[in-house]
């Protein structure tokens, strides 16, 4: 019987790796939400301006990263089908760190554009990352450790923007420079602990034709069981991206708060979301299914963006964001379902396509939410409403819930 020679190429990742991975998704989660607590008062510097007119041009600089990240995801995604997981991951975060180093050194607006522009062609770092638990995950597992890197999000995100109100109230740019630092250390430790998760027979050849960010949504939209998902999908990003789109302006408008409350806020939602993840996606999911839990989270979240919407003092603010225990388990119910209907050497492919529509979202959701916020902040049709944004966000959701309700009836 002739010996098989181990497939050195693409070692079983090891538990370390696996950490680094999860870690990597909390780094970037917190490295990202360090800044938004100062985010407001940087952009006000460097234009001159009102909060209203700050808010007008974080939307701008937003949608400039999410063009980037619509052509670039897929490439980025069939660069890792091709290559690996491990050398996409270095680069993104190597990238990460350069970004927030730029914004950090800005003092000019088309400086800060030129980093979230750079940022936005490697900022694959998330989606290679549920590539990688794919490729290392069964299918029995998934669901789970897709809560782990929820899980690592929301720790990023109870960390960062305390850690962000706490430095911002020193200098509005020292929470770049430690974000930078962050994403350069953990490029660092990447680079000697992580191994390759995909196997040497499970890659492909590189297809600019599969890369087309295009081509790439219209085969998703295709593969049998996936094409309503793919709006569920969407209209749940567009609905979520509320929070990171505009809560630190809507915070300011309507009551006034620091840096340091706005972190606080932020890290408290953090902390809920964190529980979901880590407790409720591996007890409550096995129990009740993906499909209904989708349905559930999604009416609880529209009750609680209307809420947000109306929300009179810092109060019901805490009430409200408290029903992200539950609203959290969307995402992860959503991710396994569609993770099912795709093969093993097209879990990049997949990723990649979701990335391009996260960044259809990041295009959106920025540009409609702040230039909302900037219109009924400054008392558009005679009408001061800063919490409009958050109703905006309740219309996606119930269209999300109609889509998906509609796809059960239909199956």
């Amino acid at each position: 019987m002739t010996e098989t020679t181990p497939d050195r190429s693409a070692p079983k990742p090891r538990t370390a790796a696996t950490i680094f991975v999860v870690g990597t998704v909390g780094i970037d989660a917190m490295a990202f939400a360090i800044v938004m607590p100062v985010l407001p008062q940087l952009l006000q510097e460097l234009t001159g301006g009102g909060i209203g007119l700050a808010a007008f041009w974080g939307g701008i600089a937003t949608f400039g990263f999410a063009l980037m990240q619509f052509f670039c995801s897929p490439v980025i995604g069939g660069l890792s089908d091709r290559f690996g997981r491990r050398p996409v991951l270095l680069l993104s975060l190597t990238a990460l760190a350069v970004d927030f180093l730029l914004m950090g050194l800005a003092h000019a607006l088309f400086v800060f554009f030129i980093a979230r522009l750079l940022s936005g062609i490697f900022a694959a770092t998330h989606s290679t990352a549920n590539a990688y638990i794919a490729d290392i995950s069964t299918p029995e597992e998934r669901a789970t450790r897709y809560g782990w890197l929820g899980a690592a999000m929301g720790a990023g995100f109870i960390l960062g923007p305390g850690i962000g109100g706490l430095l911002g109230e020193f200098d509005p740019r020292t929470p770049f420079f430690a974000a930078a630092a962050l994403a350069g250390l953990n490029a660092l430790y990447g680079w000697f602990v992580v191994p390759e998760s995909l196997k040497a027979e499970n890659r492909r050849p590189f297809d600019w034709s599969r890369a087309n960010p295009l081509g790439t949504l219209m085969r998703l939209r295709k593969t049998e069981g996936l094409g309503v998902l793919i709006w569920v999908y969407t209209a749940m990003g567009l609905s979520g991206f509320v929070y990171p789109a505009v809560w630190t302006y809507v915070a300011i408008a309507k009551f006034d708060w620091t840096a340091g409350q706005i972190g606080l806020s932020l890290s408290v939602y953090g902390a809920i979301y964190v529980v979901c993840q880590a407790v409720m996606v591996p007890y409550v999911l096995p129990r009740l299914g993906e499909r209904p839990v989708i349905w559930i989270a999604l009416m609880v979240e529209i009750c609680a963006l209307i809420g947000l919407a109306f929300a009179p003092s810092g109060f019901w603010v805490y009430f409200w964001i408290s029903f992200a225990i539950f609203t959290g388990l969307q995402d992860p119910a959503l991710m396994k379902i569609m993770t099912e209907r795709v093969s093993k050497d097209a879990q990049g492919e997949l990723q990649g396509g979701l990335a391009s529509l996260g960044a259809i979202v990041l295009a959106i959701a920025p540009l409609l939410y702040t230039q909302l916020f900037f219109l009924f902040e400054g008392g558009f049709v005679g009408l001061d409403f800063p919490g409009a944004p958050f109703l905006a966000s309740a219309a996606f959701s119930v269209l999300a819930l109609v889509l998906f309700l509609g796809r059960r009836k239909a199956s």
